[in-house]
């Protein structure tokens, strides 16, 4: 049955009816600072320029790809290859060490919220896939997770 609260939580947004936690990852049981406390945005987006970058040089040692900011001219068919060098390179350092070559510079992990902690590699083939798609990765919730890491339900966390 509607009742008035059904009206006044749409009212006054989605947000309304659900109980917030103190801080971001208070439900999921992660400590409010320090390690194993959820990584925020800036910190995140900053591993994952690292992580481009790193794909970047790769794939233009590997296939010549052009740099950014280079007099020759890229094809849509060079920003695909970046992104496959992305997506390998995230999914074998996620689903093996639980961290990207940008993570471990930054201090983050990825860490699977059900069972050990440790990413499986079923997790990690479904976050690089959401990942590389990008629309979930910038969908959040309170917790700060992005659809890419609710599915798998895995998150980033701090290491230091």
């Amino acid at each position: 049955m509607v009742d008035r609260r059904d009206f006044g939580s749409w009212l006054e947004g989605p947000r309304a009816r659900t109980t917030p936690g103190r801080w971001p990852g208070e439900q999921l049981g992660l400590p409010e600072r320090g390690p194993g406390s959820i990584a925020g945005f800036g910190i995140r987006l900053v591993a994952v320029l690292i992580d481009w970058v790193v794909a970047l040089f790769i794939a233009s040692g590997l296939f010549r790809v052009p740099l950014p900011f280079t007099a020759q001219h890229t094809s849509g068919v060079d920003s695909f290859i970046t992104l496959g060098v992305f997506g390998v390179i995230t999914l074998l350092l996620v689903g093996t060490l639980g961290y990207t070559i940008g993570h471990r510079v930054m201090g983050l992990q990825v860490r699977s919220l059900s069972g050990t902690g440790r990413v499986m590699p079923l997790q990690a083939l479904a976050r690089t896939v959401l990942l590389c798609i990008f629309v979930p990765a910038v969908i959040w919730d309170r917790d700060g997770r992005g659809l890419h890491d609710k599915i798998p339900n895995t998150v980033i966390v701090r290491t230091r």
